[in-house]
């Protein structure tokens, strides 16, 4: 088979957790000898999706708040019909120059039911090509919750109606995708478990820290930011922290930390080592988003998860509990974040040893590239 044309669809609105996961498979795919064009709909982050994969970037979209109440471009204006219109038609420009074997869409159609005034077009018009691409979503391992009535059906719908596969990042031993979305066993598209989407495993880094603190892309973590400070000044014990705020971090929260902070905690907006500065710590705090939870779990240190849960947002708060069913952390939720319980928890698991190695399944973006092949193998779009 010739190189196969990927169009990896990925679309973050607050976070970068969306478009990391989707970064590292692009990442696979391109190392099986993919050809990979990722279509960017938020706003630009540095170093993402990586060298050898082709970009088309969207006229970006965020959202106004943490709750998803608005979408908004990078000045903070409504987003209106024109400014859809652009993103639609690039799209579909994308869609006839490239002419892709395989369309990933990352989320949809269980989530980014915001975005579906330019998915619902692309999907028509890849079902109508002459030679139509198969048609992949890629989701995490735990979905968000669906509150209102007939979400459920309207996504089952949507994927019986025009997808051919749906590759799940986890591992079923952990999360299965029935344990979140009530009517999967409905689903007639293929479902393959890929495990999760680490990166490799990373040498430890020379330069050390006893305690890393991370609040992911930074939009949502002023709280644990400033929770992790003022915890800072009750467990001074000689042990070096390092905080990672994250690039979106309101301004003033930035400034804020790094004036208050004691003299044994070092703040950045970002750090490319990350990884490598868990696989040298005894303690990580952090949320618990996907990505930070796999290199959590790649580097083996001892963890403390706050799980975002504004907006009524579920999944890392499901995630958190799991892990700390299965002995790796301890979870603090948001609503009982203080400095003080939060000073204990790293007094509490600094005491313990390192948690025991896990199992689970790690290897996500190279078997994710696997199934994708696979599924062109068997020709999937002869359906």
């Amino acid at each position: 088979m010739t190189s196969p044309r990927v169009l990896f669809y990925v679309q973050h609105l607050l976070g970068i957790g969306h478009l990391a996961r989707a970064s590292r498979i692009a990442a696979a795919l391109a190392a099986d000898d993919f050809r990979v064009t990722a279509v960017l709909g938020g706003a630009p982050v540095p170093g993402f999706p990586g060298s050898g994969i082709g970009t088309l970037e969207l006229p970006p979209i965020v959202a106004a708040d943490q709750g998803f109440s608005a979408l908004t471009d990078l000045a903070g204006n409504p987003i209106d019909d024109a400014y859809r219109a652009s993103r639609c038609d690039m799209l579909l420009a994308a869609l006839a120059e490239i002419r892709p074997d395989v369309i990933v869409i990352e989320a949809y159609p269980f989530g980014r039911r915001q975005m579906r005034f330019e998915l619902a077009p692309l999907i028509d018009a890849a079902g109508a090509m002459e030679r139509r691409p198969a048609l992949v979503t890629s989701i995490r391992d735990i979905l968000q919750d669906r509150v209102k009535p007939g979400r459920n059906e309207e996504t089952l719908d949507i994927l019986n109606r025009h997808f051919d596969m749906v590759l799940v990042h986890g591992d079923p031993g952990f999360a299965t995708l029935a344990d979140t979305f009530p009517l999967a066993d409905a689903i007639r598209p293929e479902i393959a478990y890929t495990g999760m989407v680490a990166a490799d495993p990373p040498e430890p880094s020379d330069d050390r820290y006893d305690v890393v603190v991370s609040a992911g892309g930074g939009a949502a973590g002023a709280m644990l930011v400033k929770a992790a400070v003022a915890a800072a000044h009750l467990t001074n014990s000689g042990r070096r922290w390092c905080l990672v705020a994250g690039p979106n971090l309101p301004q003033p929260d930035f400034e804020a930390a790094t004036a208050s902070a004691p003299p044994h905690v070092e703040i950045f907006r970002f750090r490319k080592d990350f990884p490598a500065l868990l696989a040298s710590a005894e303690l990580s705090i952090s949320q618990s988003g996907y990505n930070t939870v796999c290199d959590v779990l790649q580097a083996g240190c001892r963890a403390i998860y706050v799980p975002f849960a504004a907006g009524g947002e579920t999944e890392q708060t499901v995630r958190a509990e799991r892990l700390e069913l299965m002995g790796l952390s301890t979870m603090i939720a948001e609503e009982r974040l203080t400095p003080q319980r939060l000073a204990s928890a790293i007094q509490m698991q600094l005491a313990r040893p390192k948690p025991e190695a896990h199992t689970l399944d790690l290897d996500g973006a190279r078997k994710s590239a696997e199934a994708l092949r696979g599924l062109l193998e068997r020709g999937a779009t002869a359906r």
